[in-house]
């Protein structure tokens, strides 16, 4: 694939800003989504802040040569959710949801450490592109019933309707257009024309809906902006603070103790090893990507320790550990722009965004729908950049023929095993089982 941006080309200022913005576009569902699941009080603002910090910190450890977007990690919801679970408060719950974010950090500290000291070789025979790249393809389509069922979701109803889907669609046929048949600049931001089109469907259809009383016909939830003047007009309704996660756990510290934080760190520590895999799984695709291996330059130890760290940072101020982006890989294969400097631009964009009260409102009012029709592209092209990875492996042979059948069936499947408060997701499992299988049938190539 050639590229418009290199990672190490500067887009213009100007134009860096919107490029950033639409990164942030692209990550922004799924990091306001944890704390929004997670609940208790969590703040969707600072999840947000956290994203931005550790993002910062990811691009500094890995030396500006790593064009990744880190943001809440889905994996650790059960983590998360015991956090709170053990707490004598919630306050020490959100002290719990630091302690337990250090704790999977200092794994990927430790794994780190063994890489710089012997290596990456072992990741290249574990894991060669009959293994990776149809794991990295399940990295896609785990998320496909994600985007098709927000495709099908008003917001405002959380019906499912067909006025939903047209919206949806909307946003992801102009997306796919100015992609494949805009000029330079339209191609390098599709997605937020895509976004702002499925928008403007949606509120007609949604002030036709409020107008006529038909509900059916509503699909913007446009409550978020409301509370902005809901109590009249004041500083908070431009400029808030996040709630930090940190403030919260302060007065939460008295309330800990030994065995709340062994069973943290009984639930955080198991799914670091987890992500792990969709690291290595992510890095190999952006590599693929960019046409350099990441693994090697800046290093497997780096990328880990600004992710390690990078999730630590980002727990403390938002709560959630964070974990490199699929959307934003795709963000960077679709659009062609792997500059580093985009990427670090959209780190400051969110950390900007997050006390800037009308941009979370309006970012919080994009109806589901059009962010899954926007997705269903996102999320299509990791699953065939996984695809691209196979190419060359062959497939006359049986070995490469069951371990490929193997990850995708258990990937597609879903088969998840839960242990307790930890869980392996679908796409470990479909890894896991595939590293076995390559290793079980490796004497068929020899």
């Amino acid at each position: 694939m050639k590229l418009i941006y290199d990672v190490q080309d500067k887009p213009a200022v100007s134009q860096r800003i919107v490029y950033a913005f639409q990164q942030v576009l692209a990550i922004m569902a799924a990091t306001i989504a944890v704390p929004m699941i997670i609940g208790n009080g969590m703040s969707a603002a600072a999840a947000l802040f956290g994203a931005g910090m550790g993002t910062l910190t990811y691009i500094l450890f890995t030396q500006f040569k790593s064009p990744v977007f880190l943001g809440s990690s889905f994996a650790f919801l059960g983590s998360m959710s015991a956090a709170f679970a053990g707490a004598v408060s919630v306050q020490a719950g959100f002290a719990g949801l630091i302690f337990g974010a250090f704790c999977a950090g200092m794994v990927y500290v430790l794994i780190a450490m063994t890489v710089k000291a012997v290596g990456t070789g072992w990741i290249d025979r574990l894991m060669p592109p009959v293994v990776i790249g149809p794991t990295v393809s399940i990295i896609g389509l785990s998320l496909a019933g994600n985007a098709i069922g927000d495709l099908q979701r008003s917001s405002a109803t959380g019906e499912t309707t067909q006025i939903a889907v047209l919206c949806g669609l909307i946003a992801l046929f102009v997306t796919m257009l100015c992609s494949t048949y805009g000029r330079k600049q339209v191609r390098l931001i599709p997605f937020i024309i895509g976004i702002l089109a499925g928008y403007a469907a949606a509120a007609v259809f949604t002030i036709i809906g409020n107008t006529t009383g038909n509900p059916a016909l509503c699909i913007i939830d446009f409550s978020p902006i409301k509370a902005l003047t809901a109590g009249g007009i004041s500083l908070h309704t431009f400029i808030q603070v996040p709630d930090f996660t940190f403030l919260k756990a302060s007065q939460g510290l008295a309330d800990l103790d030994a065995g709340y934080l062994g069973t943290v760190a009984v639930a955080y520590v198991p799914v670091a090893f987890v992500v792990f895999a969709e690291h290595i799984a992510d890095h190999k695709n952006i590599s693929s990507i960019i046409d350099h291996n990441l693994l090697e330059n800046p290093g497997l130890n780096r990328t880990l320790l600004g992710d390690g760290i990078g999730s630590m940072i980002g727990a403390f101020f938002g709560g959630c550990p964070n974990t490199t982006y699929g959307e934003s890989v795709a963000c960077v294969a679709i659009t062609r722009n792997a500059s580093v400097v985009t990427i670090l631009t959209a780190a400051a964009e969110c950390i900007l965004i997050s006390f800037l009260s009308p941009f979370v409102a309006f970012i919080s009012s994009i109806p589901a729908c059009v962010m899954g029709g926007v997705c269903m592209a996102l999320y299509g092209f990791i699953a065939v950049s996984g695809l691209k990875m196979i190419q060359g492996v062959n497939l006359d042979s049986n070995r490469n023929l069951f371990v490929v059948s193997t990850i995708l069936i258990t990937g597609i499947g879903g088969l998840a095993l839960t242990f307790g408060r930890v869980t392996i997701t679908s796409v470990a499992c479909a890894l896991i089982l595939g590293i076995i299988v390559n290793r079980v049938l490796a004497k068929e190539a020899e």
